[in-house]
């Protein structure tokens, strides 16, 4: 990676397996699950156990990642991970595994995702020049993004049909070879002032992360930004959620085949990798700010073409600008938290935003499917247009043009307009 050095490639390489590994394992699992059940309600388990750890362990794994070296975190993780499904592969292999079992290893690959990612985001910012975060961030997003759907959804496919236990075996060695690389990063990966130990165990961890979530609160550009985040997730879900009853089959609007939702979600996911790509240069033009309340904006307003222009052609040039947009927004929100956020406070202030900004997307997508069925569809879709619009509003009120703050703890944030003071 030119200009971005030795660490961060190792890291980036790490990240782009480990991502691989989670396309094939969240595509696959139901998929295998499917095989040894035909509950609905048992294989909808397999999707919460992958994303029940994010609600309970997000806390914890921000304060761990504040204590110790964040790469031996992420190692350790994907060690984990990568034991927890050999052992799940091999059971598979020998026709024992069952649902439970296969619940188990999903399980703990979740909780690992967590504390992997946790510390991934804190990681990151000192592996790279403070200028060069952006770029940063959109390769990494890059890389997620081809891991996941480009390359480790349809694999996952294959896998399944010709050698299941290639399921969970895979991602395991995906997972063990992204630990492996982690040992090429040079340095020192943990905080230069890591809390002060002034208690133990449980006690000390709760103290921590108070200090987190009382960090994040008084400062106004990210709770701001957090709130908004979580009202336009929760609104997404409740779109996306019910979006595929618009378009596809005969009794829909739009009247795709499912072939050609799955040739839009490809072009999502085509757009997302551009927007991870070109988010640097659109920022440099119009500064971090009014790029992402733009880009907010044309996602939020892209959620009415399907419903008021209902034509199958035009939801593929759609689909590949909402994919720019999201992804270029992704890059800066994680870009503009790493910049904020004092470096000893990262992994904590990053977790409770996480948790802050995701934990409404399974209540967003419940209330979505309730208001299609009394409503109807239309309803669903221009709810979830107007919050995300209302969201966008109150980060253009707060957002400052240039999101420029210390990585340490060197320098201090003013709370109330997220702008850099020297102590």
């Amino acid at each position: 990676m030119a200009g971005l050095g030795r660490s961060f490639t190792h890291l980036w390489a790490s990240t782009a397996l480990s991502n691989l590994a989670d396309g094939v394992l969240k595509v696959g699992a139901p998929l295998l699950a499917v095989s040894i059940t035909r509950s609905p309600t048992e294989v909808a388990l397999v999707g919460a156990a992958a994303t029940l750890p994010w609600l309970v362990f997000a806390l914890p794994a921000g304060a761990v990642a504040d204590r110790v070296d964040r790469r031996r975190v992420m190692a350790l993780a994907n060690a984990g991970r990568a034991g927890g499904l050999v052992a799940a592969g091999a059971l598979a292999a020998s026709g024992v595994l069952n649902l439970w079992l296969m619940l188990l290893a999903v399980l703990v690959a979740g909780v690992a995702e967590v504390f992997a990612d946790t510390a991934a985001q804190a990681v990151l910012p000192m592996t790279v020049p403070a200028e060069r975060l952006a770029a940063a961030n959109g390769r990494v997003v890059g890389a997620q993004t081809v891991g996941n759907d480009f390359v480790g959804a349809p694999l996952a496919g294959v896998l399944v049909t010709l050698l299941p236990a290639a399921v969970l075996g895979g991602p395991a060695l995906l997972y063990g070879a992204a630990a492996l690389l982690l040992l090429g990063m040079r340095g020192r990966f943990r905080p230069a002032r890591p809390p002060r130990a002034d208690g133990q165990g449980a006690a000390s961890m709760r103290r921590e992360i108070a200090e987190a979530l009382r960090y994040l609160w008084g400062h106004r550009f990210l709770r701001t930004l957090a709130l908004s985040a979580g009202a336009i997730n929760a609104a997404s879900a409740a779109y996306f959620g019910v979006l595929v009853l618009w378009l596809v089959g005969e009794g829909s609007r739009v009247g795709l085949e499912p072939s050609g939702y799955g040739l839009m979600m490809t072009a999502l996911a085509v757009g997302a990798l551009a927007g991870s790509l070109v988010s640097e240069r659109i920022t440099r033009l119009l500064g971090e700010g009014r790029t992402l309340v733009l880009m907010w904006m044309v996602s939020a307003l892209l959620h009415l073409v399907p419903v008021l222009l209902p034509v199958a052609w035009l939801l593929y040039p759609t689909a590949v600008v909402w994919g720019l947009a999201g992804a270029s927004a992704n890059v800066l929100v994680i870009s503009a938290r790493q910049r904020l956020i004092p470096a000893e406070l990262l992994g904590r202030v990053n977790s409770a935003y996480r948790l802050i900004g995701m934990g409404g997307m399974p209540v967003g997508a419940a209330l979505g499917g309730v208001l299609g069925e009394l409503a109807g569809l239309p309803a669903v879709f221009l709810s979830a247009t107007a919050v995300s619009v209302a969201a966008v509003c109150l980060v253009w009120r707060v957002a400052p043009r240039r999101i420029s703050v210390p990585l340490t703890s060197d320098h201090t944030v003013d709370p109330t307009s997220g702008s850099l003071s020297a102590p």
